[in-house]
């Protein structure tokens, strides 16, 4: 291996183990807890170590994003898997309900901390949302081809149920849901399945 090769592997190690970090602060520690400088003194390096890959906090929070994105990809891969196109709908939906609840924090920094975004605010494309986006907007679109659901415009329905799931789950990670509708927490996970299942129900043709 010649020394490019090896100073570019290394590089890659240093920037794994970085985002590494940064995750596993921001799961049990929070957003707030997790700066450059106490991903340095875990990783035991000096700020100026980590700002020679990320020029912020936010560029750092946005490859931490990347990796929960990969990890719903994941989920949708392996609980994605009906014949019938419409089932497909429900599970991704359900799929993307139960990642949630799984996975709080990272959702959190995908769907609703605005941070990471702003390391790609002038960019066009969201890349790291992309594919899930894709996902749900191909299998609308195949719905809507078969005449499998109501909507006859494959962004507009890809939105629709999007929003109706982001709603209930946003609401319910950020305590709104408890607190107006006099569902108990304990209560509103089983709250938002049914709302989410008379919701499919509703658009369904």
């Amino acid at each position: 291996m010649g020394i490019i090769e090896r100073k570019e592997r290394e590089k890659a190690e240093m920037r794994r183990r970085i985002v590494d970090v940064a995750i596993q602060m921001f799961v049990e520690d929070g957003y707030e807890k997790v700066s450059i400088r106490n991903i340095a003194d875990k990783i035991e390096y000096s700020p100026a170590t980590i700002y020679l890959y990320y020029k912020d906090k936010d560029q750092l929070l946005y490859d931490v994003q990347t990796e929960a994105f990969a990890t719903l990809a994941t989920e949708f891969q392996q609980k994605v898997n009906s014949n019938e196109p419409f089932r497909r709908l429900e599970q991704l939906t359900h799929a993307y309900i139960e990642f949630s609840r799984n996975h709080p924090e990272l959702y959190d920094l995908m769907f609703i901390i605005k941070a990471p975004m702003n390391a790609v605010m002038k960019e066009e494309k969201w890349m790291n949302g992309d594919p899930a986006y894709d996902a749900l907007y191909h299998l609308m679109q195949e719905c809507i081809d078969k005449k499998l659901v109501k909507f006859k415009d494959a962004t507009i329905g890809t939105l629709s149920v999007w929003g109706f799931a982001h709603g209930l789950v946003s609401l319910h990670l950020r305590g709104r849901c408890s607190k107006v509708s006099r569902v108990s927490d304990e209560d509103m996970p089983g709250v938002v399945d049914e709302a989410i299942k008379e919701y499919l129900r509703m658009i369904k043709a």
